[in-house]
């Protein structure tokens, strides 16, 4: 079967009793008991709720896996994922990742005594380089938050696997529909599932997908002693948002792919960061594992004054955090969601002040274009109006 038809079908069939073609709504946190040491699988809704069930299901079967996990939000997915490690592990982490799995690592974990070196993880050669003795994982972001490094997640589950190590994707920003990392080797898949799964803006949540049954056991452990769960109504919103996955995603590549193509053409625009441009690092393996190049866009512009021009005189595109909806969204990464990385390590990564992060919606192509090209046009006059003056 294909994805788009197991994307349409998410929830079905899931209540016999009735017949329902949309999953229903549990929203009891308990459950009775038939008698003394008998259950109906459900008792306690932290440990299982019917309509979160339906949604983990589904997940696992989008990404090829053994077990899904829903969560409140994308960070409680990670740190139950993360809470897998021990005080003396190490960790081979992205360099160039969301900032609150940054501020995760760096200021819960690492006081707990878990370690992480943040290296290119498109490198091969960097990763070996980053190996010890402690080393139990490589966490990857590919295309990476925001400046869309791409790392080959087959080669990585190799090393990983010769090693006796886990390979951790954040699929965010590609979902299911364009790549699936298990299949690639990978042990462990996360999703913000706030952004693309959702995408409509309206629900915070986080899934995990583990590649075996052992695994997906220790990580529901997690989950159930955490209680950091998804609550059944938030689950039902996430599951109708990801029935039309297939459909927006579609279109958010397209529209992407010619905005980048649109600022690469443009001499106040320095560099691009888009995996389908034929000049991005890393196109090949992107087009390899991935069905498609995905719907954000980075680029830096030529002077740094003209960010809060263009940010201020957006009227289309929505200056917003968050990504993946259906509404265009607009971001300052190095003052919002990369703040609390050091400006030093920012820089070096590509984090500057002059980047903006663009989340390409579903809105018309031409309507796009001309909001963005009218904001960019009245800062550079802006810029220039004062470099005269």
């Amino acid at each position: 079967m294909k994805i788009e038809t197991k994307l349409a079908q998410i929830g079905n069939r899931v209540d016999p009793g009735t017949g329902a073609v949309s999953a229903p709504i549990y929203l009891a946190t308990t459950f009775a008991h038939p008698g003394l040491g008998e259950s109906t699988g459900f008792d306690y809704t932290r440990t299982i709720n019917p309509t979160r069930k339906a949604l983990e299901e589904a997940i696992a079967e989008l990404e090829n896996g053994a077990r899904g996990l829903a969560f409140a939000s994308g960070m409680a997915a990670v740190h139950a994922v993360l809470s897998l490690f021990k005080p003396g592990d190490h960790l081979i982490v992205s360099n160039d990742l969301y900032g609150g799995t940054y501020r995760l690592i760096e200021q819960i974990l690492q006081p707990l005594g878990i370690t992480a070196s943040y290296v290119h993880t498109g490198r091969m050669a960097d990763i070996e380089a980053a190996l010890t003795p402690a080393t139990r994982a490589i966490f990857i972001e590919t295309p990476t938050n925001p400046t869309m490094q791409i790392s080959d997640i087959a080669a990585c589950a190799r090393l990983a696997a010769s090693r006796d190590m886990l390979t951790i994707v954040d699929n965010t920003f590609m979902t299911p529909f364009l790549q699936r990392p298990l299949d690639l080797g990978a042990d462990i898949v996360i999703h913000s599932a706030t952004k693309y799964l959702g995408g409509h803006n309206d629900v915070l949540s986080g899934l995990v997908v583990a590649k075996d049954a052992e695994l997906g056991e220790r990580l529901y452990f997690l989950q159930n002693s955490i209680g950091a769960v998804l609550g059944a109504h938030d689950s039902w919103l996430l599951m109708r948002g990801m029935k039309t996955l297939a459909l927006r995603m579609e279109r958010h590549i397209q529209n992407a792919y010619a905005i980048a193509c649109w600022l690469d053409a443009r001499d106040d625009i320095t560099e691009v960061y888009y995996p389908g441009l034929d000049t991005h690092p890393g196109r090949d393996i992107c087009q390899k594992q991935s069905a498609g190049f995905g719907g954000m866009v980075s680029f830096d512009v030529i002077d740094a004054r003209m960010v809060p021009h263009i940010l201020a005189h957006l009227r289309l595109i929505t200056f917003a955090e968050s990504l993946g909806g259906v509404e265009s969204l607009m971001t300052y990464p190095a003052r919002q969601t990369h703040f609390d990385i050091p400006e030093d390590v920012r820089n070096a990564i590509g984090v500057t002040d002059r980047l903006l992060r663009l989340s390409v919606g579903i809105e018309h192509i031409g309507d796009l274009i001309d909001d963005l090209g009218a904001a960019i046009d009245y800062a550079k006059d802006k810029v220039l109006e004062h470099a005269r003056s």
